[in-house]
């Protein structure tokens, strides 16, 4: 593990993880060689790195959600201005490019018109429709639902921070600046995205674009992440177990390959982990590719390889593939239910982590020492205890594990973001998704946006072994 690992009982968590994956790696060869099954690849862990003590890096606690304190209705969208709260907006506009936005989206003109003539009806209108636009775009994200491709991430912050109410506190305290500056993200990429943009000369326009999609994307995603999550930037194939915003250990990943089996984004909660999963095999492969049929003629080369066949009084005809070194989700997934079918696994094939283009899934992510990360949130969710977890482990039997403590999950997509050593970066577009946010810069902002999710929702078969 990243993290030394305190001694409890004499034994080291990261040495226990070790010596599981060992002991696991060696059960499953010798089930392969009795069963005269392929033994897999395997890839070297890379060194452990140091990062702090283990109670430093794991608190006890973890966030709780965020509760509003009442129901009662939001305050109203059009509130009176004084002159003095309408040129601390003004101001707030003229430098609101240092957001990545754009000071003219937010009718900066006639707001200064009406700024010069004084109170009026008109000046409470127009400062409160900009300062509501300038809500939305903070909390929300300026880039609309139509340009954000395979996006399903559902953004609390509408609810926790509602427009009215921000805008009435506004007005009451005349902390128009600092009102806003409570909607930024706070994950720390955020403030370097927007460092980087206040040092690219105006000149370098595609660059400048670049920082600005990726900044709008924060906005995308909830606020405030939590205290504890993984969180995995699809382009950057790699994933990180984080804690107050702080990288514990990170993990290479091979993600879904270009097209209708891209990896989505989402937000989801993991809830336990299966060690030893079984694996259901797809129709498209049990019918389409005849192995169904290839089971049910064959039980001995089914078994050998790990496949049970049942056939229904209906004809119909399932194949489970068993826990074992073949099988396709390694030794373990993370339980992570979404409407997608996309979870956090193993590979049989771990070779392909050396690989630099790891897109290569049919959607799910695959994980670089999974076992390591299996047994690390299992003890941390409080599912088993450091020795349950190696028992588990190295059983060979399907056994999942429910969490006490659940982690938030982030599949995310970055083009431009810290790389896991803290230098900024920017990664292959490889899904082709920077174009529409790109695009929807250089258009007018789109007012009245709607927060529902309108793309199509593709459900991802489980990965094969087949590369």
């Amino acid at each position: 593990m990243r993290f030394p690992g305190k001694l409890v009982g004499g034994v080291a968590i990261a040495a226990l993880v070790t010596s599981a994956a060992l002991a696991q790696t060696g059960a499953q060869q010798a089930r392969s060689q009795q069963q005269g099954g392929p033994q897999p690849a395997q890839v070297p862990a890379p060194a452990p790195k140091p990062s702090g003590a283990f109670e430093q890096a794991f608190p006890q606690t973890v966030s709780e959600p965020v509760v509003q304190a009442g129901m009662e209705a939001p305050a109203p969208l059009v509130q009176p201005w004084t002159v003095a709260q309408a040129a601390k907006l003004v101001a707030v506009i003229e430098g609101i490019a240092a957001e990545g936005l754009d000071p003219k989206d937010y009718d900066l003109e006639p707001l200064k018109v009406a700024l010069a003539s004084g109170p009026s009806d008109e000046l409470n209108a127009l400062a409160s429709q900009s300062f509501v636009w300038l809500v939305e775009d903070l909390r929300d994200g300026r880039t609309p639902m139509d340009a954000r491709e395979q996006w399903f991430v559902v953004d609390p912050d509408r609810d926790i921070f509602r427009t009215g109410d921000l805008l009435a506190e506004a007005v009451v305290t005349g902390d128009i600046a600092g009102t806003l500056a409570k909607l930024n993200p706070t994950h720390p990429d955020y403030a370097k995205l927007k460092a980087e943009l206040a040092k690219t000369p105006a000149s370098n326009v595609a660059k400048r674009k670049l920082i600005r999609a990726n900044m709008d994307r924060w906005r995308w995603l909830a606020r405030d992440l939590g205290s504890q999550y993984l969180i995995t930037n699809v382009p950057e194939f790699q994933l990180r177990l984080t804690v107050k915003d702080r990288i514990i250990s990170t993990y290479r990943t091979i993600v879904g390959k270009p097209g209708r089996t891209a990896t989505p984004q989402l937000a989801e909660m993991v809830e336990g982990v299966v060690f030893n999963p079984t694996w259901t095999v797809p129709q498209s492969i049990v019918k389409g590719e005849g192995l169904g049929a290839k089971v049910l003629a064959n039980p001995a080369w089914g078994k050998r390889n790990g496949y049970v066949a049942t056939k229904g009084a209906n004809g119909y005809v399932s194949v489970v593939q068993q826990p074992g070194p073949g099988n396709s989700l390694g030794m373990m997934k993370l339980e992570m239910p979404n409407e997608h079918a996309i979870f956090f696994h193993d590979t049989p094939s771990r070779h392909l982590f050396a690989n630099d283009d790891r897109a290569l899934s049919h959607g799910c992510v695959r994980t670089e020492r999974a076992l390591e990360l299996a047994m690390t949130m299992a003890i941390l969710g409080k599912g088993a205890t450091k020795e349950e977890a190696v028992t588990i482990s190295t059983s060979g039997k399907y056994t999942k594990v429910m969490l006490q403590k659940q982690w938030a999950a982030y599949i995310t997509y970055f083009t431009m973001a810290s790389d896991i050593n803290g230098q900024m970066a920017t990664f292959k577009d490889i899904y082709g998704r920077d174009a529409p946010v790109l695009a929807s810069l250089d258009k007018p902002r789109v007012k009245n946006r709607s927060n529902q999710v309108d793309d199509e929702v593709i459900v991802i078969e489980d990965d094969l072994q087949d590369s």
